[in-house]
């Protein structure tokens, strides 16, 4: 049995991802690229290897198919992450990030993913349930394939309640609504996920802290909403926070909300006041955003940059 406090990461559509840096990239040309980076990836998949980044034991879930799928295995047992998936009829995606340094553009080609079918969800649901009790937290990450039904989350984290797991839902669009209502320990949206709840996006960081305090009155204990270069808020019974980030000499934004989501759970389980649990998390998403490829910033680059995030007293 794995001790606690430990993470089960789980990521519905796996990708292999590949990112290739382009010296003035644009449509209607041909470019021959050096090398890009290929991994393991998906949103659930950044937190495990962040996660492992930092010594807090983890375990990564979810579904995997075909040659990406192995590929995506492959890799994370390369890094030292377990691994315990449910296997599908189809490949798992790809996802093509293209990074201009010299425009400062980033353009993504991300494939939707396999259809997943009945008795594939069925197995992961059974296979959830196992595994649940096992481990402190689990997190909801990223989107999901065709075929997996949008209360998938709901269901997962009504299984948490039943197993006493705290449950972080970082999801978007229906998945996230209904996962909202199911109420989870901890949710993390950005501007456009707070649209798909409240109809709107927050106009400011104000309106942003009034929409986590309609959240945290259904039930949820800890909100963070995620407002890229302007910094983060934290929204819980203990109180409101603002943390803004420090300045990075910027390379890629892609996973850089798991990497914060990743760090802020190493500082819950170091049993970190709120402020700096919000300060971990906005130090390590500025330290991914200051690296080719997700999730693959050091401790020690998240560690130089804690005391350079100013967090300040909401309210």
């Amino acid at each position: 049995m794995i001790r606690k406090p430990a993470v089960l990461t789980v990521t519905l559509n796996a990708a292999v991802d590949k990112t290739y840096r382009v010296e003035g990239f644009c449509l209607d040309r041909v470019f021959r690229v050096e090398a890009g980076r290929v991994v393991a990836g998906g949103k659930g998949i950044n937190v495990a290897r962040v996660l492992h980044t930092l010594g807090v034991p983890v375990v990564a879930t979810g579904f995997l198919g075909g040659h990406n799928g192995a590929f995506i295995l492959d890799s994370l047992q390369q890094e030292g992450i377990p691994g315990d998936f449910v296997w599908t009829q189809g490949e798992s995606r790809v996802c093509l990030a293209i990074i201009d340094p010299v425009a400062g553009t980033q353009t993504e080609l991300n494939e939707i993913g396999p259809v997943i079918h009945p008795e594939e969800v069925w197995a992961l649901e059974q296979k959830l349930a196992q595994l649940l009790p096992q481990f402190a937290y689990v997190t909801l990450s990223g989107s999901a394939p065709p075929g997996v039904p949008a209360d998938f989350h709901a269901r997962v984290i009504r299984l948490g309640h039943k197993a006493g797991v705290k449950v972080v839902l970082d999801s978007s669009g229906d998945l996230l609504k209904h996962g909202v209502e199911a109420v989870p320990w901890m949710v993390k949206p950005n501007r456009a996920e707070l649209a798909a709840i409240f109809g709107r996006e927050p106009a400011d960081v104000d309106e942003a802290a009034q929409m986590a305090r309609q959240l945290l009155g259904k039930g949820i204990e800890v909100v963070v909403v995620t407002l890229g270069k302007q910094g983060a808020v934290w929204a819980s019974a203990e109180g409101e926070w603002f943390a803004s980030p420090p300045e990075v000499e910027f390379v890629s934004a892609v996973g850089s909300g798991d990497s914060m989501l990743a760090a802020m759970l190493y500082a819950v389980v170091q049993e970190m006041s709120p402020p700096d649990v919000l300060r971990w998390g906005v130090a390590a998403g500025a330290a991914n955003a200051a690296v080719f490829g997700a999730g693959f910033c050091t401790k020690e680059q998240i560690e130089a940059l804690v005391p350079k995030v100013v967090v300040r007293t909401k309210g």
